[in-house]
């Protein structure tokens, strides 16, 4: 006798192919019913699936008028979200690690049939064909924004690329300078044209695109205020005044003596170069008009600063470190000057002090310091008073490593004491 389905079940049937077929009426995100239909190789099993689907409903995750298939959400979600919500150099970032490998990897997989053990099976299937830990880092960041933009939607229930166990990864910690060796770059950089450029760059630890952003309407020389509000990128093979890159990256600095002595040069050396290129100049002579700009007007290529600043450091051989690591150098700067870390968020332009936090370096000559303020502490005590209550010197760092050793090896023979280790009889 054929058992009759359970109240709110839903059809299950025996397909002619073989397989079982459960089926339901369901209600879809805009309102429509449509009918549901999974398969199983049993009727067990397409029942498991059916009530899963139905209780899926019932917490508030609706049927899709639409079956997607992964890659078909993404290009829905790069056109549609990340379009209208995100900066177009973050489209063209997240476009790159959609097509080369979310889509050749997972691609072809129902959005709804996406498994935390597809996802972790992908992530190792991408190390194994020689991807960095990187790479697989920014897959799963991609990922996961887009299934978070599907929930929000009620596509999903729960985000899979958040579950997934990701391999470790750690990322490489950014490069700094001392403050001798910011000195020796300006020092070398002076005679190079964008030199007034890096001035500001190393003073206010600026991004390379904010730099090349400053209008002459952001520098306010009555009230002494530097205002970052654009930064120049190049973006559809056209350089372009954009947005900054978050909301807090737009700030306003104090104009210090230095900024000021650069921008006043720099605006003398403008004027000149407007003279001198005639009805060749581009810009526009007015307060919109880009504080640094080519010979002709136009904005400064991002990449020139880039690779001007690398050909001063092989000219004068100092230590190689990326143009973004002067932001680094200026946060290590600040926090061996004990700036609070609020205070240096507000001047980098972070959006929280955990950011900031990695652009803040301990050097070999700050772990020496707080280490002698350990032994200072720790060992006056020790030492300062002899076996009869006298006071002696405090011994320096090698005895006390001396004695150290000497008492972990057993006394001054360095013979063993207590060793439970068995000896030759």
């Amino acid at each position: 006798m054929a058992r009759r389905n359970a109240n709110g079940e839903g059809s299950i049937y025996k397909r002619k192919d073989g397989r079982w077929e459960g089926a339901a009426y369901l209600e879809t995100i805009s309102g429509n019913t449509k009918r549901l239909r999974v398969y199983g190789k049993s009727r067990k099993e397409a029942h498991e699936k059916q009530t899963t689907a139905l209780a899926q409903v019932r917490q508030g995750v609706l049927l899709p008028d639409r079956n997607w298939k992964l890659a078909e959400y993404l290009d829905y979600w790069l056109d549609r979200a990340v379009n209208a919500e995100r900066r177009p150099n973050t489209h063209k970032r997240y476009e790159i690690v959609v097509r080369l490998h979310l889509k050749p990897g997972l691609g072809k997989k129902s959005l709804h049939q996406l498994s935390v053990r597809m996802v972790e099976d992908f992530y190792k299937k991408l190390l194994a064909e020689g991807a960095t830990r990187n790479t697989v880092y920014q897959a799963q960041k991609v990922l996961s924004a887009a299934l978070t933009h599907a929930m929000r939607q009620e596509l999903l229930l729960r985000n899979v690329a958040r579950l997934a166990e990701m391999p470790r990864y750690k990322p490489k910690e950014g490069q700094y300078w001392t403050a001798q060796e910011a000195i020796r770059f300006l020092n070398a950089a002076q005679s190079d044209p964008l030199y007034y450029a890096f001035a500001l760059t190393v003073l206010y630890g600026l991004r390379r695109g904010e730099v090349l952003g400053i209008r002459w309407r952001d520098v306010d020389f009555e009230k002494g205020v530097l205002h970052i509000r654009q930064q120049i990128q190049r973006i559809d093979g056209k350089l372009q005044e954009v947005e900054l890159k978050t909301e807090s990256s737009e700030r306003d600095e104090p104009l210090l003596a230095t900024a000021r002595e650069v921008l006043m040069k720099q605006q003398a050396k403008q004027a000149d170069a407007r003279l001198a290129a005639s009805a060749d100049w581009l810009g526009a002579g007015t307060d919109e008009e880009l504080v640094f700009t080519t010979r002709t007007g136009n904005p400064i290529e991002p990449r020139n600063l880039y690779r001007s600043f690398h050909r001063i450091l092989e000219k004068h051989g100092i230590r190689r470190i990326k143009l973004h690591e002067l932001r680094h150098t200026n946060g290590t700067a600040q926090k061996d000057l004990d700036v609070p870390e609020r205070d240096t968020q507000a001047v980098l332009g972070h959006s929280s002090v955990s950011t900031t936090r990695l652009y803040q370096h301990v050097s070999l000559r700050n772990k020496r310091n707080a280490l002698e303020k350990v032994e200072s502490h720790l060992f006056t005590q020790q030492f300062a008073e002899g076996e009869a209550g006298s006071r002696q010197r405090l011994p320096s760092s090698q005895q006390i490593y001396r004695r150290m050793i000497t008492s972990i090896s057993g006394g001054p023979t360095g013979t063993r004491t207590q060793d439970t280790r068995s000896s030759t009889r």
